[in-house]
């Protein structure tokens, strides 16, 4: 079963923008549902670390990855390291009390899981949220260093995609029924979001952009649209773009505002989120008039893409303001 939406650069999954925004919605109704039937839909502490092989892949891991976030622990029987991580994970995901799922997959068993995911070497861990799968660290890991890295992603979870984990009962029985989230109503735009979210899939970056300007006209503060829209125009700003020359570009002139919107936009693709940030704050500093202003443009739509509620976001923005006033 092929991982969908997996977004490994560090930065938002352009092709995954519908999934985040369904995968909030549903949480938040899961969260309402749970609340009228007196807290229906609780798991038991023994169901939060599962095993997972390919025929569950997408049962277990990735429409799960709509309500909690999933961290997945890939080991084998002969990995000693494994050996010691995974007992840790296993106790930090009762601990954390359903704020996230550990999945373990057997890599001997699942070498086709393995090799989608791009495993060089075990122990590997990575998470699924919303249907994007991010790494989080490889190798022997210590304890404090597991623990920050899972409050990050715990915190992610809940601020940019609302989740906030299954509700766990001790008393429930291990193994028992899940309360289903019910269907989103279909929304007025959603044919066109959908077409947008194709275009993207295939390839069609003036198709995307024209959908997602085609809901704006019609509903100016659709978020998801003007999400969408941020990211399909920056990946086809750098098409045919050639990273080199625009690199040397903005090496050789640090006070072109041109040269670094271009080089920033690269930057951002790549995944290099407080590299692009910092180049345009930097730039900022250096312009004046219309050249500023085009460089501080650029620079909220990158925020734009990367999402408001993303902790580099909001520290870009306090360092524009710096450089601005």
């Amino acid at each position: 079963m092929q991982p969908r939406n997996m977004s490994m650069s560090g930065v938002v999954d352009l092709a995954a923008v519908k999934a985040a925004q369904e995968a909030k919605a549903k949480a938040e109704q899961a969260r309402a549902q749970a609340a009228r039937e007196g807290g229906g839909g609780a798991v038991s502490p023994a169901d939060l670390v599962i095993d997972v092989d390919e025929a569950g892949f997408e049962q277990e891991v990735l429409q799960r990855s709509a309500e909690v976030p999933v961290v997945i622990d890939f080991w084998a029987e002969w990995c000693e390291p494994c050996k010691q991580l995974s007992p840790v994970l296993e106790r930090l995901a009762v601990e954390y009390n359903g704020r996230f799922l550990l999945a373990k997959i057997d890599v001997d068993a699942n070498q086709m899981l393995m090799q989608q995911f791009g495993i060089q070497g075990i122990p590997a861990v990575f998470a699924v949220v919303a249907g994007q799968a991010l790494p989080l660290f490889q190798g022997a890991a210590g304890e404090a260093q597991i623990r920050q890295t899972l409050d990050q992603l715990v915190q992610v979870a809940e601020q940019r995609f609302g989740l906030t984990g299954l509700t766990v009962d001790p008393e429930a029985e291990p193994g028992g029924a899940r309360t289903a989230a019910p269907e989103r109503p279909a929304g007025p735009h959603d044919a066109a979001l959908e077409a947008a979210v194709q275009a993207l899939d295939a390839g069609d970056l003036a198709g995307a952009v024209q959908a997602y300007k085609n809901v704006l006209s019609d509903d100016p503060g659709n978020t998801e649209a003007k999400l969408g829209l941020a990211q399909a125009e920056l990946l086809q700003r750098v098409q045919n773009a050639d990273p080199q020359r625009v690199r040397q570009e903005a090496a050789d002139k640090p006070a072109d505002a041109q040269a670094q919107i271009a080089a920033a936009d690269l930057d951002l693709v790549g995944g290099h989120v407080e590299d692009a940030f910092g180049r345009l704050i930097d730039t900022v500093r250096r312009t004046a008039g219309d050249e500023r202003d085009a460089v501080r443009l650029r620079l909220l739509e990158l925020f734009e893409v990367v999402g408001s509620d993303d902790p580099r976001v909001t520290a870009a923005r306090r360092a524009l303001a710096r450089a601005l006033f």
